[in-house]
C-alpha cells in the first residue's frame, strides 16, 4: 500500500468513527486487510467470499489490451477465460450477501472495485451486467439498505454517511 492509500484509509476510518457495525469483513488480500486495519477495524473477519474478482488469463493486462483482442469484451458479460465467469462473480456476492445477512445488522466490508460492484447489483436483484455501470472510488463508503421498498442501493461512492 502507498503512503497516498495509507492516508485515505486513515480519512475513511475518521469518517466512520462512531459509526457500530455489527460485523466487520475483509478480502483476505492485503490491500483489504490493511485498509481495515488503518481504518480502524483490526478484529475485521476475513472471507475469502469479497476476494477480487479472478481474471485468469487476463491478469494484470489493462481493459484497453483485452478490448484491442477481443472487441467489446466486458467483465460482466464475458468473464476471464481460466478465471471467474459471470455467474461465478454473481453467486459469490450472493454468498457474500448470505453471509451478512446472518449477521442480523449493520455489516461493514473491506474489498475491491469489481466485487462490490458485482454485491451490489445482486443486492437489488439486478443482472449481474449491471455492474459495469457502478463506477467505484478508492476508499469511499457504499450503503446498501432494506427497508419497506425493498434492497436499495442507499449511498454509492460517498465520503461520509
Amino acid at each position: 500500500m502507498t503512503n497516498h492509500g495509507e492516508e485515505e484509509a486513515a480519512a475513511l476510518g475518521t469518517r466512520l468513527a462512531g459509526t457500530n457495525f455489527d460485523a466487520v469483513y475483509s478480502s483476505p488480500l492485503l490491500r483489504a486487510t490493511r485498509t481495515a486495519e488503518i481504518a480502524g477495524f483490526p478484529n475485521h473477519q476475513v472471507t475469502a467470499l469479497l476476494r477480487e474478482v479472478d481474471y485468469g488469463d487476463y491478469e494484470g493486462v489493462t481493459t484497453k489490451a483485452i478490448q484491442d483482442s477481443r472487441p467489446g469484451w466486458e467483465l460482466y458479460k464475458d468473464g476471464c477465460p481460466g478465471g471467474e465467469t459471470p455467474v461465478q462473480i454473481y453467486a459469490r456476492a450472493l454468498e457474500f450477501i448470505a453471509l451478512a445477512d446472518s449477521t442480523g445488522g449493520r455489516v461493514l466490508a473491506f474489498a475491491h472495485g469489481h466485487i462490490l460492484r458485482a454485491i451490489a447489483v445482486a443486492w437489488m436483484s439486478l443482472d449481474i451486467t449491471a455492474a459495469a455501470r457502478l463506477l467505484p472510488d478508492v476508499a469511499t463508503i457504499s450503503v446498501l439498505r432494506h427497508d419497506e421498498h425493498g434492497r436499495l442501493l442507499a449511498v454509492w461512492n460517498a465520503q461520509s454517511v
